[in-house]
This record gives C-alpha cells, sequence and structure tokens, in this order.
C-alpha cells in the first residue's frame, strides 16, 4: 500500500521490529495543505529584475498586506480543512484553477459567519470559490518522477552534517535529467549553507518544516512565510509551562533565534537576546492587542528592538530536560495541539512548534502545485516525526534505515541509511530506469 494509501486508508497497521505492530494514525499526524495567501505588493529587497513573481495556489482568498521587515515575501495562513464524509479533516491536496479554468465571482461571502478577511474579499472581482469542490492535483498516466523531495539531518546529510560526492553526484545527474530536487528541512535559512552550492535550477528550499520558502541562490532570501501568530505562540508557552514544569523556550523568528536562559542552544549566536519567552514575543507597537499576561496584570519584560519584534515568528522551539522526546511530544499535543502544529526532529526532548496547519508537506504541496507536478510524480526521503506528512503525501516514499520506528512503520519503502548514502542509491536506481 502506497503511503498515500495509507494515510487516506485512516490507519493502517504495519509490522516492525520484533514482530510488534503499530499503527501509523493520520489524525496524530494531520496534513493541512488549506492555506490563505497573503501578498504584499512591493518588491523583496534584492529582487533581480524581471524575476517572475512567486504565486501560491491555494483554495482561500488573497488580499494585499504589509510586513515590516521583508514587505516583499508572501505570508501563507493555513485555515482548517474542510471535514470529510468521516469526520476527518479531508486531506487531499486542494489547488488554485488552472491556466484559464474560471473561477466564481464572488460579491460577498458565503460563509456563516464570514472569515476574517471577509471585508477585505468583499471589494475584491473574484476568488477561488473554497466551498466548491476543489480541483485535484494533477496525475500523470504513468508514474514518472519529476521531483525530489529529501529532508537534510539524517537523511540527506551523513552525521559529521557533511554531503557526499556519491550524493552531490546524484543530485546533479537528477536535475540533468529535469527532475527538480527541493531540499525540506526544519532548519532555519542561516543554516542551509551545507547545501546551498547543491540547489540548481530554482533555487528554492523549504526551511523551518515549512513555515518558510528560502531562495538559496539570492543570498537565502525568504520568499515566502507561514508564520506562527504571537497570541498562539504565547498560549503554546502558558500551557507547556503548566502541563510540563521545566520547558524552556526558544523563538525563531525570520531575522534569527533568541531563547530563554535555561534553553540550550544547538549552536550559539552572538546575537541572539536571552530573555523570558514572554518577552521574546513581545511586540514593538503599542497599538497592538495587549498580551493575556498583561491583560492579567502581571508584570512582562520591556520590549526592545533587540528581540526582533518586528519580525514574524516562524517556529517555537520547546525543550524539557527530562521527559521522553516522544511522550513530551504527546503532552504537548494534547494539551496544546489547539493552538499550534507540533512536531520534532531531534533525539532530545525538543519540540518544533509551527502555525496551526503548517507542515513540510503542505509547503511542498504548495510548491509542486505551482509546476503542475501531482503527489505522484514526487519521491520523498525522510527519518523523524517532523517528515511523517510528506512522506504520506507524496506518491512514493523512502524511510531512511536509521529512522524513527514511526516512520519506518508508516513507508512502506526503506533505504540505506544516511551514512551510507541511501538517497543517492535511490536516486541512481530511479535514472537507471529512466
Amino acid at each position: 500500500m502506497s503511503p498515500v494509501a495509507l494515510q487516506r486508508a485512516g490507519g493502517a497497521r504495519r509490522r516492525h521490529g520484533h514482530g510488534a505492530e503499530r499503527t501509523f494514525d493520520p489524525a496524530r499526524h494531520p496534513f493541512t495543505p488549506h492555506a490563505v495567501a497573503v501578498r504584499c505588493h512591493a518588491p523583496a529587497s534584492g529582487q533581480p529584475p524581471g524575476q517572475p513573481p512567486i504565486h501560491v495556489q491555494t483554495p482561500h482568498c488573497l488580499h494585499p498586506a504589509t510586513t515590516p521587515s521583508n514587505p516583499g515575501y508572501l505570508v501563507v495562513r493555513p485555515r482548517a480543512p474542510p471535514l470529510s464524509a468521516y469526520g476527518r479533516p479531508d486531506t487531499r491536496t486542494q489547488t488554485a484553477p488552472t491556466p484559464g479554468q474560471a473561477v466564481r465571482p464572488r460579491k460577498a461571502h458565503a460563509r456563516n459567519p464570514p472569515h476574517a478577511c471577509a471585508r477585505i474579499c468583499a471589494k475584491m472581482d473574484s476568488v477561488t470559490d473554497a466551498s466548491a469542490e476543489p480541483p485535484q492535483a494533477p496525475r500523470s498516466a504513468e508514474k514518472t518522477i519529476r521531483l525530489i523531495a529529501t529532508d537534510l539531518d539524517g537523511t540527506l546529510l551523513r552525521d559529521d552534517k557533511t554531503v557526499s560526492s556519491r550524493t552531490i553526484a546524484a543530485l546533479a545527474a537528477a536535475e540533468r535529467a529535469g527532475i527538480e530536487v527541493f531540499f525540506v528541512t526544519g532548519r532555519p535559512a542561516r543554516w542551509m549553507d551545507v547545501v546551498s552550492d547543491h540547489v540548481h535550477g530554482h533555487g528554492l528550499a523549504i526551511c523551518a518544516n515549512g513555515a518558510a520558502v528560502v531562495d538559496l541562490h539570492h543570498g537565502r532570501r525568504i520568499v515566502e512565510i507561514s508564520p506562527l501568530e504571537r497570541p498562539a505562540a504565547l498560549a503554546v508557552v502558558h500551557a507547556l509551562r503548566a502541563a510540563a514544569p521545566g520547558t524552556s523556550f526558544a523563538v525563531e523568528r525570520t531575522g534569527g533565534i533568541n531563547y530563554e536562559p535555561e534553553y540550550p542552544p544547538f549552536q550559539l549566536d552572538p546575537a541572539a537576546v536571552i530573555a523570558p519567552a514572554e518577552k521574546l514575543l513581545a511586540e514593538l507597537s503599542p497599538e497592538h492587542s495587549r498580551s493575556p499576561l498583561e491583560q492579567e496584570g502581571a508584570e512582562v519584560p520591556p520590549v526592545s528592538e533587540d528581540i526582533g519584534a518586528d519580525q514574524p515568528v516562524l517556529k517555537l522551539l520547546a525543550h524539557h530536560p527530562d521527559l521522553d522526546p516522544d511522550a513530551f511530544l504527546e503532552l504537548a499535543r494534547a494539551r496544546a495541539g489547539a493552538h499550534a502544529s507540533f512536531t520534532r526532529s531531534s533525539p532530545t526532548a525538543l519540540l518544533e512548534i509551527s502555525g496551526p496547519g503548517v507542515s513540510k508537506a503542505g509547503t511542498l504541496a504548495r510548491c509542486c502545485a505551482q509546476r503542475g507536478i501531482g503527489p505522484d510524480q514526487v519521491v520523498a526521503f525522510g527519518d523523524m516525526p517532523n517528515d511523517l506528512e510528506m512522506l504520506a503525501w507524496a506518491g512514493t516514499s523512502y524511510a531512511m534505515a536509521n529512522a524513527h520506528p514511526d516512520v519506518l512503520a508508516a513507508t512502506a519503502l526503506h533505504t540505506h541509511g544516511n551514512n551510507e548514502d541511501g538517497v543517492a542509491a535511490v536516486i541512481e536506481r530511479i535514472l537507471d530506469g529512466r
């Protein structure tokens, strides 16, 4: 059974290990590609003349906005997906109309109650109707691989964080054969130097577990974001402090990372601000609504421009010194899953927290839809829980031999470990069969 069929089946049992049965439950790893895209009119700083604009295809509305730190990138705000006939979120990919396809004129929103941007959208000539049956991602008669999507750490990279010569050669050969390669990682843009020389063609990478699309050909410029809104991030902080005392936090913004004194940073950043999470998530503008702590009368440290308060939050990171990593993830989803998306990719109890519905899979689905590529034309590689949605979405998916047990259980195909060039081995077989 393919990973896509596995997800649609609502949870299929697969044997692994010592005859034990594990169940992959899509409800634990929700994939919600539905989004609202907000386009800024101003061109991105440093954008080359004549470069085509970035388009996101979504079943919802597009309206103008501004972002102080980078007024040219696209902001994608996911919405809750519609329910299927079984009462579960309908995880089928929804895309915008293909060129020439008609969209239904909309004079006013039919939703009751109307959603947050109804006032803006009512002024638009037309938008794609989210209530209509969405067009499906294109599917080819033959399963021709057109795009390779690969995680980095524990997958493409060896344990010493290098790319082997064999893997470099395989990636270059795939590009020459007309197969696009996307790096899809939890890493922030500033940690992409290790692979920036190996991105050909489009030059794009999906970073921060789908929260950012980065142009590696132009100085790691962020061209699209799916932010974690500040009220949601604060709600998560409060919930995890209560549920798991001892949790410390870091805030990953578009301009860098800041963290609490107890948080163990993976890499020391001399520009990082060390302060309580409530301060790190504060805003500069006094006209913004007050935080829950301020509303309750609690003291909040004064806000400084050093924390990058004018920059969108891409991820919130939560670390616990004692809890089992998987148990911490389950606890966080149970206590704060209504506010954000939770996943993990570290061997320690470190959670990566994104906006609701944000995932590697959702952003990859949009990037593929822009290119007319369907999930059956994508082969994906991964090793950790933050790869599960992507592996379930792609038509062909491989777990690394060194992958997390949940990833091994959820994928029918396995390849060699990251230190044995497992990704390169599969690419070579794909090219040999063309």
